[in-house]
């Protein structure tokens, strides 16, 4: 049985907390901005950046675990966002399959941030949540995004690989999808003292 993350998490350098209305400027800064979504179909204006910041609220509040706000310890800066959600792309995974996901601003990319937040939540999906796996998806091409998926043990699963149905034609570049998979076991392994 699924329980809910206990708020705030803290690692060595980073704050993994809920959601404050200051964060939207943040929020919609990330989610318009053409380097940071070059891997993404959408850019967002403010309007659908906040009600995507909402939706995310909400999944928090019904689920106990979902996207949170990253924020730096040193001058409380939030980065962007982290976490685990249910992934909703029917056909291609079944209901109840969680992923890890990530986006953060420009300014906060190069430091390790990312890959230091999703090793704390995904110990947390696994140890709290009692997940049997974990997937995440991306752009292959999107090296950014895989090499923190390899830092976390992700391994790839090209008979995963699948057609976003999300992504139209008009973005021929983006619609091949990657599936990255961590089992329980394979973290267990990878982290064992």
């Amino acid at each position: 049985m699924r329980t809910s993350f206990i708020l705030p998490l803290e690692t060595e350098r980073l704050i993994i907390r809920n959601w404050r209305t200051e964060d939207s400027d943040l929020f919609f800064e990330i989610n318009s901005d053409e380097e940071v979504m070059e891997w993404f179909a959408l850019r967002r204006n403010r309007a659908e950046s906040d009600a995507f910041l909402a939706r995310l609220i909400a999944a928090i509040e019904a689920n106990g675990f979902g996207f949170f706000a990253i924020e730096r310890k040193a001058d409380r800066a939030c980065l962007g966002f982290c976490g685990i959600s249910e992934i909703n792309i029917p056909g291609q995974f079944a209901p109840g399959t969680v992923e890890i996901g990530w986006r953060f601003a420009r300014p906060y990319w190069g430091h390790g941030y990312v890959t230091e937040a999703a090793r704390l939540l995904t110990k947390m999906a696994f140890t709290r949540l009692h997940l049997r796996e974990i997937v995440a998806i991306a752009v292959p091409s999107n090296k950014r995004s895989t090499s923190v998926m390899s830092r976390l043990g992700m391994l790839r699963d090209y008979s995963a690989d699948f057609k976003h149905p999300m992504v139209t034609e008009l973005h021929p570049h983006l619609q091949l999808h990657g599936t990255w998979r961590l089992t329980k076991q394979r973290w267990q392994l990878l982290n064992a003292d």
